[in-house]
């Protein structure tokens, strides 16, 4: 029986693809609008191999868009960007659809609920808080915290273990196949491939460890009725 439904954050309860790129569309014409002397389509582009070599969290990107782009330090441009930036992801950050309604759902039949997630610990809680869905959530995995990330399989042995249950008895829901899919059906849990966002299409070559596709979160609490019986509520101990 299915005690624990584990859930990603980005692009699965978290609506944050498009948030990213427009946030960093609005940071480089910020930049521009207070001076920085390069056309968008060039800094957009360097920006974006800048994220590419670093990553989506390393912390000084607009910092080394200057050095790439061979202008001199300016902290008002690197300035111009980290508002611009913060200030769409503040004003756009939403939930996936039914994502708010699944998880009172399933805290009503009484399933335990946790996070686990790759990415900068502050950065994932800021999305978990603003969104106010940390009260849903018994335990966090969050990569970078743990020193382990997905698909590793240590990083969802480390959530079997918060909550004392064995793989068999959790279930795992996200919107990557490779890095939520294959890793957790690596450790022996059931497995939700949730089609959203940008990899809806992607490493399809991990499609066969998806014991379930759904493309609305509520179809959710239908692969739950599959799994434990149809209208039994699950009782934790």
């Amino acid at each position: 029986m299915i005690r624990v439904v584990f859930f990603d954050l980005d692009d699965t309860l978290a609506d944050t693809s498009k948030l990213a790129e427009m946030a960093r569309r609005n940071a480089i014409e910020n930049m521009i609008r207070h001076g920085l002397p390069v056309d968008f389509d060039t800094a957009y582009s360097e920006l974006m191999e800048l994220i590419k070599e670093y990553g989506s969290n390393f912390p000084h990107h607009f910092d080394y868009l200057l050095r790439r782009l061979d202008i001199p330090y300016d902290p008002k441009l690197v300035a111009a960007g980290v508002i611009a930036y913060h200030n769409t992801k503040f004003a756009y950050l939403r939930e996936v659809p039914g994502a708010r309604k699944t998880l009172i759902r399933l805290r009503e039949l009484g399933y335990r609920l946790g996070i686990i997630t790759d990415g900068n610990p502050i950065k994932q809680w800021e999305k978990i808080l603003r969104l106010e869905m940390d009260d849903f959530f018994e335990h966090v995995v969050i990569s970078d915290f743990e020193g382990v990330k997905k698909p590793h399989p240590k990083i969802f042995k480390k959530a079997l273990k918060a909550f004392n249950v064995k793989p068999s008895e959790a279930i795992m829901v996200g919107d990557r196949l490779y890095s939520d899919i294959y890793g957790a059906k690596k450790v022996g849990m059931k497995t939700v491939w949730f089609r959203y966002g940008k990899y809806s299409d992607k490493e399809v070559e991990y499609r066969e460890y998806a014991d379930y596709e759904i493309t609305k979160l509520q179809q959710l609490l239908e692969v739950l009725e599959r799994e434990n019986g149809s209208d039994k509520e699950v009782h934790s101990t």
